[in-house]
Formats: structure tokens, sequence, C-alpha cells
């Protein structure tokens, strides 16, 4: 079993919290006065939160947490191109990789890639170009670099038309100053479409790009000893089918130089992730309006925000299934579920289904957890529709298990319930 990492930002404070709440719970319990003290406390959380902030800070929160919040503007995130599963093909140059035998591209065009090889990186150096490659059979597999490498362009398509493979053994080495840690290295827009299964191995990550990521359609089979997609600026999915199994996280983004971006949408797509993290990662927010997930790892979605609109998702999970955690000032720290089916069961121990240490706002959609600790949320609670199911239980508000099971975990739903209630 793996061990929940305690390191990223946030969460160790948040778990220390938890634990001088629990032994605070045990405290007024004894003195047969904790449901009206739970209740004062929980009122000035309200107004405050549990983080003391300025009010400038705490104004920049409340616009940023109004119920359906528009994150981002699905109409906008893809293109016609981006979105055209099949090649045009008129003028396709066709390339047969060898052995041993780099390729270079460095002209707009469309390639068919072909053939069998190992230690062959192929290469787009086309500055402000846009350069589709066609995987038509492709059988790649490299010892310590890419087997694909966008080192400029404009905007770079992956397109697998008949299924093909690609690999990295062993090491990554560096071009440079640039740490090239994936099959599909990207530096610039990547984006992955198709109607055949591209399978990828990895030693670190499988599908990196230090711009924005997106895919639209094909089949993924990928298997990473860090990440298996990851983005600097947003990873966007439009649809296609994903096998994913991580050493880390499954789909992951983030920017450490504007934590505005570091985003994952995802509109449709059928997704199976293992994940020894997480299953999405996000420094911003993660936004789901539809789609099949199923989702087992150490926490299944986490970001600042986390808006779900639709889709069935499942998560099992050992440390959180659903975690809001400040990791960018753009965002409040928010979970925010408007729709969908959201299915959450969680192990034993220090657990809960959806952790926020911002707010909760569920508007619709059905939750379903099953666990020691359904909801726990420092700051507050607004239930105004949609189906509430805790470990079988129909729920008419939103509790704050914090103390999980047992005596505690019936104060924390006493306490939560009431915050529950003057949200609606």
């Amino acid at each position: 079993m793996l061990v929940p990492q305690t390191n990223k930002k946030g969460r160790l404070n948040h778990m220390k919290n938890k634990t001088l709440l629990k032994i605070l719970a045990l405290v007024l319990a004894v003195g047969g006065c904790a449901a009206f003290i739970f209740g004062s406390m929980n009122s000035a959380s309200a107004e405050t939160g549990t983080e003391l902030v300025s009010s400038a800070t705490q104004k920049s929160r409340t616009t940023t947490t109004t119920t359906g919040t528009a994150l981002v503007d699905p109409d906008e995130l893809f293109t016609e191109r981006d979105l055209a599963q099949e090649p045009d093909l008129s003028g396709a140059a066709t390339i047969a990789v060898l052995d041993g035998q780099n390729v270079s591209i460095t002209e707009e065009g469309v390639y068919v890639l072909t053939g069998t090889a190992e230690n062959v990186t192929v290469t787009v150096d086309a500055d402000g170009a846009k350069v589709q490659l066609v995987l038509d059979g492709l059988q790649l597999t490299n010892s310590d670099f890419p087997c694909l490498y966008v080192k400029s362009a404009d905007k770079v398509f992956v397109t697998t038309v008949a299924d093909s493979s690609l690999a990295v053994t062993g090491s990554f080495l560096s071009d440079g100053d640039t740490n090239t840690d994936a099959v599909i290295f990207s530096k610039d827009d990547l984006v992955l479409n198709g109607t055949a299964t591209l399978t990828i191995s990895s030693s670190e990550n499988g599908v990196s790009s230090k711009d924005d990521l997106k895919v639209t359609g094909g089949s993924y089979v990928i298997t990473a000893a860090s990440k298996c997609l990851e983005a600097k600026d947003s990873v966007r999915v439009a649809g296609g089918t994903f096998t994913l199994q991580a050493g880390s996280d499954g789909i992951h983004a983030e920017n450490d130089e504007d934590d505005s971006l570091g985003w994952v949408y995802i509109a449709h797509g059928a997704f199976t992730i293992d994940a020894g993290d997480d299953g999405i990662h996000a420094k911003a927010f993660v936004r789901i309006d539809g789609g099949s997930l199923t989702i087992s790892a150490a926490e299944g979605v986490e970001a600042t925000t986390v808006q779900i609109n639709g889709g069935t998702i499942a998560i099992s999970s050992w440390d959180d299934g659903i975690n809001a955690a400040r990791k960018s000032t753009a965002y409040a720290v928010l979970v925010e579920i408007n729709g969908g089916e959201l299915t959450i069961a969680m192990s034993a121990g220090d657990t809960d289904g959806v952790d926020s240490n911002g707010s909760i706002t569920v508007n619709g959609g059905t939750i379903t957890i099953t666990g020691n600790s359904s909801f726990d949320y420092d700051g507050t609670a607004s239930y105004n529709g949609g189906t509430i199911i805790v470990n079988g239980q129909t729920l008419s508000y939103i509790p704050n298990q914090m103390m999980g099971g047992g005596m505690g975990g019936q104060m924390g739903g006493q306490m939560g319930g009431m915050g529950g209630r003057r949200g609606r």
C-alpha cells in the first residue's frame, strides 16, 4: 500500500488542523456543551473561513465562488482542426523509420510516419508552423530520448490512424537546458487525436507539453513511472478512450510562473486511471462537464477549484476522493458540484470523500460516498439541490465529519448539518 504524500501545499497543515479539532471535540463532549459551541464556531467560520484572510482577499474569494462560475468557455477551447479525427492526406509526405536514423521535420505540412525501429527520434523544429504527424502503424522504442520531440512549432497534431506504439525504456537525456522527460515531449501546443490506439510506455512521463495539451479523439494506453498526461498551461479533453497507469499522477497541469494557468478541462471521454498519487491534479482548477471516469488513486481529483457539472465519476481513494486546496491565488478554494453521478469509496483511516480547505457548494447531481468521513470543509457549505447519500443514508444537508466515525463523526455531522441548512 502506498503511503499518501503530505508534502503538497496545504495538505500537511490541514491534517494538523483536523487533529486539533478532534481533540477539541472530545474535550467539549465531556463537558456536555459541544453542540452549542460547535454551532457557534461554524457560524464564525461561515463569515471568515478557517484561515484568517484580509478583507481584500476575502472579497476576491467571494467574487470567485459564485455558484456556476464559468471557469472557461468550452466553445473557445478547441478548433475545427483539433476536433478532426481523420487527417487530410493530400500532399502528405510519407516517412518510413529506420533503426538509429533520426528524422528532422523543419517545414509545415502533414507527415505520415510508418515502420518499426529502435533509437529513433522524430524532431519537429519548424518555428511558427503547424505540423501534423500521422502515426500509421508506427512502432518506436528508444533507450534515453523522446520518440516524438517538438522543439519548435506553432502547433503539432499527433494523429493515430493505425495502432501504434512508442516507448522509452531508460533514463532520459537532456537536450541542453531542456529536460526532455516524456515519450512525446513538446515545447509548444500539442494535439492528440485520431481513430486508432496509441500505446505509450515510459520510464518517466508519457506525454508532456510545455504549453497546452489537447486530446480530442483516439484511444490511449499509457503506462508511466511518473505522469501519464501533463501540461504546463492546460490539459483539455474533448473525447477519447484512456487507460492510464501512473506512478505519480494520471493527468497533471501546473504552471509555476502563472498560477492562473495549470488547469484541466474534460468535456467527454472514457477514462480508467490507476495512479500512485492523484488521478487528476491541477494547480488552478479542474472542470468536468461530462465523460466516464473510473479513478483509483491516493486522491481522485485535486486542485484549487474543483467544479463538476456532469459525467459519471467513480473514485476509489486512500486519502481524499476530491480535494480542494490552496495552490493558486487566482481561484477560490472550492468544490462545486452542479450535476453528474459521483460515487466515492474511501479506505479506512483519516480519509475524506470530499475535502475542501475552503468551501463546498452542491447545486445538483448525485453524490454517493462510502467511508468514515464523507465531507470535510474549513469554510462554508451550501446545499441547494441534488442528492447526497452517505453510507446508504440520504441526507438533506452537507455534513462536516472531520472527526471521522463514531461519536466524533456524529458530532461533526451535526455541526455540518447546521452549516448546510444555513447555506440552503
